[in-house]
């Protein structure tokens, strides 16, 4: 007979640490409430699950915590082996308790043992069976009463031998005699002899989403996340299938660098769970189970008619009475009720029925159809140049329906089917270039152009691989000469050249199907047009970061003779609303917007952000939020991840400019988490000045400087003039906030010539305003109204409602002296300024303190009050103390309401008679020592004076004093 060793766990390995399982806290709750009540008075329950659901893991826990609580644990596992043999099952008890045994009524004793001895009782009678299991009760109920509360654990009760089965159920039913715990486990819809006994059953579900997530991660943490993705997909919640599914990969497709099956294989462990019933089933519906697993649409019309005839619905009967599929004749549809049921079909297929089924299938489909191209490719024995070509042309149709990931496997799978190097080195180049750009594949690139570079020596420099390379170099390293370099020269020799879409399609495809596959395209343009508009806009992105000019005009020369070949309107809308916004013409404005309006149909994601890029500058983006939205779940979805990337950050500029800073930080940190992950290093640097800017606005002034100091120190050895204009933002705006004037001036000028708005700085739409104010307070006056009329001169007021209220701002803040109340208010009576808060309430700020100084308090009072309240909902902190301190100037006494705790917390010290004495004189300029000879004191003491006066007026120079002091009320003076 067996031991009574524990089980080996059924799905039970899933584990994140020692003796912790994931994601079944409820049910582990609901276990530890069961063995507390069967302590004080006896309980039994059955465990019911999927196979693989994890019912052999709850039992191992619920064996540990009932021995943490005190009970005395004994296992008991049914065997197919020993289903026959009587009694099998009860020894696995019985054994442990020998010595129990022998202090046994003498007749119960022999009873015992006769079930122990070889050959046994016989298994037939049902007095006997009673008689053991009153034996059985007596023995438990003295061992509970001497030792501790008993627990009998049973798993695999379907295994169970009668006579066992017979008298564990008797112990089942009268457990509240003594403090006996009876738990067993069985798979839904299995029967055993412990069926029929009324125990109370829970099922086990499978795993929820986020616990497979969990499961997957915590066991192979170096799996990438779209292959963790697909096997939760898979899996549907099974522990075992979770954590066996990843032996059938190899390195490469667990790291995401080869494809993965269109179906999953089934370790042995999973045939045995899975294959079992499909076995079981007719050779006739076992053929159309695989029809279905390779069709895959569920449609029943679509099997009848690759079958070749029969009624479909009586030929999938055994399989519904299996419950393994289900049929719906409403919708004509079927459904496989667990994902590895499929891979169960294909596990027990034969590679020539499988190409059988792939052929039958593709002739239900037109020529040139998707399907049909697919199931050509999986039918395909050896290389097909033909089919190559179709999956070539089917590849950019799937990316532009929105699946970039599907895009790519479907290129590697065109190379694997090319009959020649040169047409599988540019499929493997085009792969990498899509991964580099699209879908977050920038450490497979050198892999992928190392396995073009093998299989087309000669072709190695083709415009997608350059592409790939240049995309490579600059999102990792930020080598943006070297990839300019790289990338310019291939796209003249691809101008000089044949088009790439002829040559690898030419080449090989018969004309019946290429003409129907180009008839089914998508658009006019070809791949050949799309590998080039990646080109392009990757030349973009440098000439973006690098702020020179003269990369710039080695673009738009080549932009200009690409458009010849091959126009696209998103590419001119790019270069001049994003290259250029100061400039961009009112035409292309207006076809940024009809871009805009299409969004929410567009379903290319590279378009979608591009779109959004275009409009990120000339103030269009909040049109692109729920299409940005999109792309972000897609690549949470393992989707397309570069894309998801710039969406995060577009959506996080859009989020700074409305106002929504507190949706700011989620989204750059989520951003700036995968360009760690997959190594986009650039990509990540306007994240992190998006962080930085919102650290200046709200006075975190050591993240601000930090962040400034990391994008200079980073982008300065590269070349890359944009880091340093954002560095200078970022410092400017913080040296606004403290009205540290002078230095915002010296930033700002570090990166802005006074009456200039070049062409390669689109930067410069940011910066304006700041420049003006920081200008005209240092009294710079003629450098800030030559900023504002070079402004005007671009026409940057006729790009925005935004820009045009920043370009009167800027404009009345340029005045020398007097107050130009018609800029003022047209800027802040701006239609909808509010989308603007930021901008808006630094507008009235600085309208405000005009006012202030022009003495006319009262309506000062209502525009400083406005950018208090604004600024203190933002948490700009600098900006509120700002605003604060000229109400205070006015007059009004700033704070939370008097009396509160918060008031009395952060309610300033009053100046003392001498402080106020000290800084009135020093309002009026004179020095520590004149102060000093006229109060006959120390120039020290002076000092000190006005050390304490400095914060309690909140200003931080004497240039402040004036303001500060005048109108102070009495209740600051002590």
């Amino acid at each position: 007979m067996s031991s009574p060793k524990p089980p080996a766990a059924e799905g039970g390995e899933h584990l994140s640490g020692p003796g912790r399982l994931v994601g079944r806290s409820a049910e582990l709750a609901l276990l530890d409430g069961f063995f507390g009540s069967a302590a004080v008075r006896g309980r039994a329950l059955m465990l019911t699950g999927e196979a693989g659901v994890g019912k052999s893991a709850l039992l191992d826990a619920a064996a540990r915590r009932a021995q943490d609580k005190a009970f005395q644990v004994l296992r008991v596992t049914g065997s197919q082996v020993e289903a026959g043999v009587g009694f099998a099952a009860l020894d696995q008890i019985l054994r442990p308790l020998t010595t129990e045994i022998a202090e046994l009524a003498p007749w119960q004793a022999r009873t015992l043992r006769a079930v122990r001895a070889v050959g046994g009782l016989p298994d037939g009678r049902q007095a006997e069976l009673l008689a053991v299991a009153g034996s059985v009760q007596v023995l438990l109920s003295r061992k509970a009463a001497r030792g501790g509360p008993v627990a009998i654990v049973i798993d695999d009760v379907a295994w169970l031998d009668r006579p066992s089965a017979v008298v564990l159920g008797t112990v089942a039913r009268c457990t509240r005699g003594a403090p006996v715990a009876l738990l067993a486990a069985c798979r839904t819809g299995d029967e055993s002899f412990l069926s029929g006994t009324g125990i109370p059953a829970h099922e086990v579900r499978p795993l929820d989403e986020t616990a497979a997530h969990d499961l997957v991660a915590g066991r192979f943490p170096a799996m990438a996340p779209r292959v963790r993705q697909r096997l939760v997909a898979e899996a549907a919640g099974n522990p075992l299938a979770l954590l066996e599914l990843p032996a059938t990969l190899d390195e490469a497709q667990r790291q995401e660098r080869g494809p993965l099956p269109a179906v999953l294989p089934l370790p042995e462990r999973l045939k045995k769970v899975f294959a079992v019933r499909v076995e079981a089933l007719p050779e006739r519906t076992r053929e159309l189970l695989l029809l279905a697993v390779l069709d895959g649409s569920g449609g029943l019309h679509i099997l009848e008619r690759a079958l070749g005839g029969g009624d479909v619905l009586a030929e999938l009967g055994p399989a519904e009475q299996a419950g393994l599929v289900r049929v719906d004749t409403a919708t004509g549809r079927l459904a496989f009720r667990h994902p590895l049921t499929r891979s169960a079909v294909m596990e027990l297929s034969t590679a020539a029925a499988r190409r059988r089924g792939h052929l039958a299938l593709a002739r239900e489909f037109p020529a040139g159809s998707e399907i049909r191209a697919r199931h050509l490719a999986d039918a395909a024995v050896g290389p097909d140049d033909e089919v190559a070509a179709l999956l070539h042309e089917v590849a950019y149709r799937t990316l532009r329906r929105g699946d970039a990931v599907g895009a790519v496997s479907t290129l590697l799978r065109a190379a694997d089917l090319s009959g020649t190097g040169t047409a599988r080195g540019r499929l493997l180049a085009e792969a990498a270039c899509l991964g580099a750009n699209v879908t977050g594949d920038l450490r497979n690139v050198h892999a992928l152009l190392g396995s073009a570079r093998l299989a087309d020596p000669v072709g190695s420099g083709s415009l997608a691989a350059a592409t790939a390379a240049a995309s490579r170099l600059v999102n990792g390293e930020g080598d943006v000469d070297t990839a300019h370099r790289l990338l310019t020269g291939a796209i003249r020799d691809h101008a000089a050249g044949p088009r790439e879409t002829g040559a690898i399609r030419d080449h090989a495809a018969g004309p019946r199907e290429t003409g129907a596959i180009r008839d089914h395209a998508v658009g006019p343009r070809g791949a050949g047009a799309d590998i080039l508009d990646e080109a392009l806009l990757t030349l973009l992105v440098m000439c973006f970061h690098s702020g020179r000019p003269e990369l710039w005009k080695v673009f738009d020369a080549e932009a200009a003779k690409a458009q010849v070949r091959s126009p696209d309107d998103l590419l001119c809308v790019l270069r001049s609303a994003f290259g250029d916004p100061a400039h961009a013409a009112p035409a292309v404005l207006e076809l940024l917007d009809g871009l805009v309006a299409k969004l929410h149909r567009e379903t290319d994601p590279r378009r979608i952000v591009r779109t959004a890029v275009a409009a990120a500058y000339v103030d269009r983006l909040p049109g692109c939020r729920s299409a940005l939205r999109r792309v972000v779940d897609d690549g949470r979805d393992g989707g397309a991840i570069t894309l998801a990337i710039e969406a995060f950050f577009l959506l996080a500029n859009d989020a700074y400019l409305s106002g929504q800073w507190g949706d700011l930080p989620n989204l750059t940190d989520e951003g700036l988490r995968w360009c760690a992950r997959y190594d986009y290093r650039l990509t990540a640097q306007p994240g992190r000045f998006l962080r930085g800017l919102l650290a200046a606005a709200q006075g975190d002034t050591a993240t601000a400087r930090r962040t400034a100091d990391r994008l200079v120190a980073w982008g300065n050895p590269r070349g890359l003039g944009l880091l340093r204009v954002y560095a200078a933002h970022i410092r400017a705006l913080s040296a606004l906030g403290e009205a540290d004037f002078e230095s915002a001036y010296r930033h700002l000028r570090s990166v802005i010539t006074p009456g200039e708005i070049p062409a390669h700085l689109p930067h410069a739409l940011w910066l304006f305003l700041d420049f003006a104010e920081a200008a005209a307070r240092t009294g710079r006056h003629g450098e800030a109204a030559a900023h504002v009329a070079a402004v005007r001169g671009a026409g940057i007021p006729a790009v925005s409602p935004r820009l045009a209220m920043m370009t009167d701002a800027a404009e009345a803040v340029a005045a020398p002296d007097a107050v130009d109340h018609e800029l003022f208010r047209r800027a802040v009576d701006t239609p909808d300024a509010e989308r603007w808060p930021f901008e808006w309430a630094r507008i009235r700020l600085v309208y405000g303190e005009r006012l202030r100084r022009a003495r006319a308090g009262a309506e000062a009072r209502g525009h400083l009050d406005a950018a208090l309240g604004t600024f203190r909902r933002l948490g700009a902190g600098p900006w509120s103390a700002r605003a604060a301190n000229e109400l205070r100037a006015s007059g009004i006494p700033v704070g939370v309401p008097v009396g509160t705790a918060a008031y009395e917390a952060g309610r300033p010290a009053p100046l003392t008679p001498q402080e106020l004495q000290v800084a009135r004189l020093a309002a009026t300029g004179l020095t520590n020592k004149q102060i000093a000879a006229r109060l006959f004191l120390s120039p020290r003491t002076v000092a000190g004076h006005l050390s304490n006066a400095f914060p309690k007026l909140n200003v931080t120079s004497r240039a402040g004093l004036r303001d500060a002091l005048t109108g102070l009320a009495p209740e600051r003076t002590a």
